[in-house]
């Protein structure tokens, strides 16, 4: 899973392995590991990697389908109080994309 969403958002961004690898200071050889999947990155490097292209860790991962982070999840905790959880607050937020995308087509 994550050696194809990292391939994905690389193409999507128009990078070579050799451009992403100046950015994350990483040599062609090992972006090249990651999208193989013969080698994983270290969790900064992942972390750099979300940062990079605007995603989260998570979908980078395979852990959710929504490319991005989430923005202010504490200012959702405070709405909900403190029921809400992080599986929750993705939900609402993967919703409000879709209801964002059906009014701009209005």
């Amino acid at each position: 899973m994550f050696s194809q969403r990292l391939r994905a958002l690389r193409l999507k961004h128009g990078l070579t392995m050799k451009a992403l690898g100046k950015q994350l200071n990483v040599a062609p050889s090992t972006i090249s590991g990651y999208e193989n999947g013969n080698r994983k990155p270290d969790m900064e490097t992942l972390q750099k990697l979300a940062d990079f292209f605007h995603s989260s860790t998570d979908y980078l991962i395979g852990r959710t389908d929504n490319p991005a982070p989430l923005e202010h999840p504490e200012e959702l905790k405070l709405f909900y109080s403190d029921t809400i959880t992080d599986e929750e607050i993705n939900y609402l937020k993967e919703s409000l994309a879709v209801f964002r995308k059906y009014r701009a087509k209005q």
